[in-house]
């Protein structure tokens, strides 16, 4: 039941871990630091920590890196960590988003595993350059989109994949935040200040924060592609730059209808990401407020209650699950199951294999259709929310 990523491949120690970004102050650098420690799969070596080179060498210290691996850019951090015997193995990217294709494109070339936060871009041409990068290097690429590491929502995906919903019809998403209610980067937050700042989070606001989250989801539950959509990007909060509030229509490639909601400025939701999906023979609900539960109903029969661990429970949401039934995983797990998967095809190709098919993980090819998503919304909306094509 435990997590055991294979140590067979790579060796048997720790793999050597660096950062770029997430220094002190940072919310997702801590969310990824604690992720890469629940399993005992990484050990932080290396880190540009901050564009500030006294914080970053003060976040060094306070993380446990060695002074001389502590670098003020990530250019830098590159090449020095290439040219070493003990040189870091892979990288986590967790900067705005402006940079994740420059700091993704020094590290891939330096011959360098990468781990990055999403979006995985801020254009779909740098997207796509990634992708050939990732083909031509042969790297591991994850992308945290860490609710597809959920046990419940690993549960939904093969039962999708093993037909007891029968053929999808309906696939509705919602993310729902209030937190951007008021103008909070007027302040000097500094989340709010660079996630609404549209040089630093792109084209996007809301959708490409969160929104991308409720489509990878769907995406990665369904099996399904996306179509067309039809979006309407509004931004409710006077002065903000970038949207607030995303509403889109989808048409999913085989029939499927859906709607995507998400908010930030949605009063009295705090972290509400749902994802409802109804087919010919059934349908399923899943809550992550209330992450270890999901809500399965056979046509014509009685709800049922499916719980991680529990009764019902397949293959795939156990081999993801830590503690027994009854012990609240969420958040921190779903992050770090991204890791430890990430860790396991990092050992293989070192080995020179090719990751167990049971493996599974956000890809560089998954960042792509991440940043498709966001750039047909941001279009239909500007277009008056007239039907797009994903390309």
């Amino acid at each position: 039941m435990a997590i055991e990523a294979s140590r067979e491949a790579g060796g048997h120690g720790r793999i050597r871990l660096g950062m770029v970004g997430g220094g002190q102050g940072s919310f997702i650098g801590a969310v990824h630091r604690t992720a890469a420690r629940i399993d005992d799969q990484f050990e932080l070596t290396a880190g540009a920590l901050a564009s500030d080179s006294v914080r970053a060498k003060a976040s060094a210290r306070e993380f446990g890196i060695a002074n001389d691996r502590a670098y003020s850019s990530f250019e830098e951090m590159a090449k020095a960590e290439a040219a070493r015997p003990d040189g870091i193995e892979v990288v986590s990217i967790v900067t705005p988003n402006h940079l994740h294709g420059l700091v993704a494109r020094a590290f891939l070339e330096a011959g360098i595993h990468v781990i990055c936060d999403k979006p995985l871009t801020t254009t779909v041409a740098e997207a796509e350059e990634l992708v050939e990068l990732v083909r031509k290097t042969g790297k591991v690429f994850a992308v945290t989109y860490n609710y597809t590491g959920y046990p419940m929502v690993r549960q939904a995906r093969a039962m999708v994949a093993n037909g007891e919903l029968g053929e999808i019809r309906l696939v509705q998403a919602e993310y729902l935040q209030d937190w951007l209610t008021e103008r909070l980067e007027a302040s000097g937050h500094k989340q709010a200040a660079w996630r609404t700042d549209p040089t630093r989070s792109g084209p996007g606001g809301c959708i490409g924060d969160i929104g991308t989250h409720a489509y990878n989801l769907a995406c990665f539950v369904t099996g399904l592609q996306l179509d067309e959509l039809l979006a309407q990007l509004s931004t409710f909060v006077s002065g903000r730059r970038l949207d607030d509030d995303v509403q889109i229509l989808l048409k999913w490639k085989g029939g499927a209808k859906g709607m995507l909601w998400a908010s930030q400025v949605a009063v009295g939701n705090e972290n509400g990401l749902t994802l409802r999906v109804y087919g010919t023979k059934g349908g399923l609900e899943w809550v992550q407020e209330n992450p270890n539960c999901l809500w399965f109903t056979r046509y014509g029969q009685p709800k049922q209650l499916l719980t991680r661990g529990g009764a019902g429970a397949l293959v795939e949401a156990g081999r993801i699950t830590r503690v027994p039934s009854g012990h609240p995983e969420g958040y921190l797990e779903g992050f770090a199951t991204i890791y430890a998967e990430a860790a396991r095809a990092i050992r293989a190709v070192q080995a020179g294999q090719a990751p167990d098919p049971a493996v599974i993980f956000p890809t560089v090819e998954d960042g792509l259709a991440g940043v498709k998503f966001i750039e047909a919304a941001v279009n239909s909306s500007a277009s008056n929310g007239a039907w797009v094509r994903i390309r």
